[in-house]
C-alpha cells in the first residue's frame, strides 16, 4: 500500500495560502481520481478540489475554516500498489 498526498492547492498565481472549509468524503471511505474531494476558499474563489487518485481517503491535519499554505499536506489517499 502507498500513499498519494492531498495538498493545499495553487489555485491562482497569486495563491499562497487558502481556507480548507471541509472535506466532502468522510475519512476511511472510497474515493475515485477526479472526484470532488473538499472545498477550499481562497481571497478571490471557492472552488471543490477533486481527487489526484483512486483509494481511500484519510484525513489528516485539516480543521475547517483553518488557513493552511499552498502545498501543506491536508490528508492522504491510500492507493492499492500499482494504483
Amino acid at each position: 500500500m502507498s500513499t498519494v498526498p492531498v495538498q493545499m492547492p495553487k489555485l491562482t498565481m497569486a495563491t499562497f495560502e487558502g481556507t480548507f472549509i471541509g472535506w466532502l468524503v468522510d475519512d476511511g471511505q472510497p474515493v475515485a481520481e477526479n472526484q470532488p474531494l473538499y472545498t477550499v476558499e481562497t481571497e478571490k474563489v471557492e472552488t471543490e478540489v477533486l481527487s489526484p487518485a483512486t483509494g481511500v481517503l484519510r484525513h489528516g491535519i485539516a480543521k475547517p475554516q483553518e488557513v493552511y499554505p499552498v502545498g501543506t499536506k491536508l490528508g492522504v489517499i491510500e492507493v492499492a500498489d500499482g494504483g
